[in-house]
């Protein structure tokens, strides 16, 4: 087995300045990749993940994307081009985590899901195309347990992840042969200790240190939370019962778990290195990491 697999190759990870993302980043800067990633809001984190990065001896850089917009995905993939040269592999990390009552819900909270978690990976992968194309590269979408599993609380969250689901399969067959298009689709993943959680957006900077940014639990999120792209900010009187919710939330569904816990992010970490080292060979397909959680 080689030591650094992707020696020589370039990786382009949206959202990759913390939480899932970083790990992501690392796993690839480890395995030999030189490795570009984006914030939105994260600046100091995204600094800090690619001087780390760099310390490992390949090239890195953190470049600010808003990735529901065209001209911000243009020109973070020109600037990724400028600085590494080429992209060998993408990653589509960046997304957001809300939650609303459906009979509820508005068409700004649809818009803003969609926008970053279905219409971003779509652009970031547009405009990297030709450059994937070039390389015979990999494009690794990050969906979510959600894509497949209803929760009422979440419905346009879980919509959003099923259409990225689908989007993957049509990349698969639109770009290839030359491009081959994954997905990896985390359950309940635990990525820090610290509050606040259940939102993720690392075009934004990915939230938070439970669930993966793709996948919580369905009834967690308090309607205080802030859900709009960006960082999630709870009143501090809320913040102790939140926690306490979640401590509660994390070890029920690790009871649940057939493995017996949750997961964590250096695990989806290394399901996207699967597909980015594998066998070109493998497209199309959804990669769930969740220790069995969704077959309960």
């Amino acid at each position: 087995m080689l030591t650094h697999p992707l020696a020589g190759k370039s990786a382009f990870v949206t959202g990759g300045a913390r939480r899932i993302g970083r790990a992501i980043a690392f796993a690839l800067a480890q395995a030999g990749a030189d490795v570009a990633i984006t914030y939105r809001t994260s600046k100091a984190e995204a600094s800090q993940t690619a001087a780390e990065i760099a310390a490992l001896g390949c090239r890195a850089v953190a470049l600010e994307c808003d990735v529901r917009s065209e001209s911000s995905v243009q020109a973070a993939v020109a600037a990724v081009i400028a600085t590494l040269g080429r992209i060998d592999i993408l990653v589509n990390n960046a997304a957001i985590f809300s939650s609303a009552a459906l009979e509820s819900l508005t068409l700004d909270q649809w818009n803003d899901v969609f926008d970053t978690n279905t219409r971003g990976p779509f652009l970031v992968a547009r405009e990297s195309l030709p450059h994937l194309r070039a390389a015979g590269g990999r494009i690794i979408n990050i969906g979510s347990l959600g894509a497949t599993h209803a929760w009422p609380g979440h419905a346009h969250y879980c919509a959003s992840k099923a259409a990225l689901q689908m989007l993957t399969q049509a990349m698969a067959k639109a770009f290839a042969p030359e491009v081959s298009v994954n997905c990896v689709a985390p359950g309940w993943i635990e990525v820090a200790p610290s509050f606040p959680a259940a939102t993720a957006d690392e075009s934004v900077g990915q939230e938070p240190g439970l669930p993966h940014h793709s996948e919580v639990a369905p009834s967690f999120q308090s309607t205080a939370v802030d859900e709009r792209v960006g960082s999630v900010t709870l009143p501090q009187p809320l913040q102790g019962e939140a926690e306490r919710r979640l401590e509660l939330q994390a070890a029920r569904f690790a009871s649940k778990t057939p493995m017996g816990r949750n997961g964590s992010a250096e695990e989806v970490a290394q399901a996207v290195l699967f597909f980015a080292a594998g066998p070109h060979f493998i497209t199309g397909q959804t990669l769930v990491v969740d220790g069995g959680l969704g077959l309960t």
